[in-house]
């Protein structure tokens, strides 16, 4: 853990974390409880009966190993399945409890997601538990959740209730609730689509093997940056953040770079919160070296192939658009001949077996280009790529909404769409020289 993230107070971590959760509406004004366990195996709580939504640090509550409390308000009535948890999971330094839609859907199914979905949501949530109904506040709930983290859950699904996570502090906790969140809603959106596909044990475990530059990195030192090279971080950060917020990335997972000249490129670095990242976080490769005290996004090798193979690709995005990704667990075709819009920005979207963005770069870059700029990867997600960081931006957001309503027009008509004929599709050709 970095130095920066030691000296951030309990109560600052667990106000921030809040608000992400209730600014995209996966808790309401009364619902959820957030928890941290400090050095000195005290713990700090979300109030009971406080609004979410404007909560402020002095609302914290402090509970102190002995029980004596600190603040303006009573802890939140879960805090016994807090306390239930961190004697069960020795190593737990921070919980989240909300109610997120989705996750409450599979709750009161009595099932949970299946995290081998995606590659990602296995390796960061791992299997997700269950655990029994029992009464909100009770130690009877408590001994239910306390009892499946102790069997190795770190996720686990509340009947009739909601959701808890744990991790080695709030931030891990929090990862693992966004990220089965979202496996949950991609299920129900590829349902929508057909029978959904999952990862056997083998791939779903399998790691992005790392780069020439993370497995033994060649490093430089770069000079001082020029211009272009500052306004490039700037301009990833926004769009970086732009693309968390329009929930088309979660804090863990995407990769966007862009193309500074022909030998160096920018990218994301490895595992850095999306919604946080400052222009110094970004990773300058130049030659295939990286630079110096800077971890690299997974998917570096690969941004580096097609940048070599397509000078007229300046920019590269890696994502997890909902909706666009329920396309990439299923059969079904992504196909953007709904709205003119869509053809134009995204003409064919091709899908691309599952391992070959595990490759060394060459193959994808193959199967890429600006014609067709888009690529779902089976059970992994979508790459999109642009002349500039805005137009890899802009397809990103294209391709979700037609993804979205692509869905809802399947609900809406019993799986049936209609589709822009060939004639419209070659008029569309000629008229934005497409062909």
């Amino acid at each position: 853990m970095s130095r920066k993230r030691d000296l951030i107070h309990p109560r600052d971590e667990i106000m921030r974390a809040m608000e992400r959760i209730y600014r995209y509406r996966m808790t309401t004004t009364s619902g959820g409880n957030l928890s941290i366990r400090d050095e000195a195996g005290d713990l700090w709580i979300t109030p009971a009966r406080v609004d979410k939504g404007s909560l402020r640090r002095e609302d914290i509550v402090h509970v102190r190993a002995d029980g004596t409390v600190d603040g303006p308000h009573p802890p939140s009535s879960e805090l016994p399945f807090h306390r239930a948890i961190y004697e069960a999971r020795p190593d737990a330094r921070g919980i989240v409890h909300a109610h997120p839609v989705a996750l409450v859907a599979f709750s009161i199914c009595r099932r949970t997601p299946d995290t081998r979905l995606l590659p990602q949501a296995r390796q960061i949530c791992g299997e997700a538990g269950f655990a029994p109904y029992a009464l909100p506040g009770s130690q009877a709930l408590g001994a239910n959740i306390a009892q499946t983290f102790a069997a190795g859950s770190d996720c686990v699904v509340l009947e009739n209730h909601g959701v808890v996570t744990a991790g080695s502090n709030l931030q891990e906790a929090f990862e693992r609730f966004e990220t089965l969140e979202f496996t949950a809603k991609t299920i129900i959106k590829a349902s929508l689509l057909g029978e959904v596909r999952y990862l056997d044990d083998e791939q779903a475990g399998r790691r992005p093997q790392p780069s020439a530059s993370t497995k033994s990195p060649a490093l430089f030192q770069p000079g001082a940056a020029t211009s272009r090279e500052k306004e490039l971080r700037r301009q990833l950060c926004e769009f970086v953040r732009r693309s968390y917020q329009q929930r088309l990335m979660i804090s863990t997972e995407g990769a966007f770079s862009a193309r500074l000249d022909d030998d160096s490129f920018l990218i994301t670095p490895h595992r850095v919160d999306r919604n946080m990242l400052d222009p110094d976080a970004i990773v300058l490769i130049h030659k295939g070296a990286t630079e110096e005290g800077k971890v690299p996004s997974s998917a570096v090798r690969n941004h580096e192939a097609i940048y070599q193979s397509h000078p007229k690709i300046h920019s590269v995005v890696n994502a997890y658009p909902v909706n666009a990704t329920a396309f990439s667990v299923t059969t079904t075709t992504l196909d953007p001949r709904t709205i003119p819009e869509s053809y134009i920005f995204l003409r064919d979207v091709h899908r691309i077996p599952y391992g070959v963005q595990q490759g060394d770069g060459r193959e994808l870059a193959r199967l890429t280009s600006l014609r067709d700029p888009v690529l779902i990867f089976e059970n992994d997600g979508v790459q999109v790529c642009g002349s500039s960081v805005l137009d890899a931006f802009d397809r990103l957001e294209v391709l979700e909404s037609t993804a979205e309503a692509m869905i809802n027009g399947f609900a809406l008509n019993k799986g049936t769409i209609h589709r822009m004929p060939d004639a419209v599709i070659s008029e569309l050709n000629q008229a934005f020289g497409l062909e």
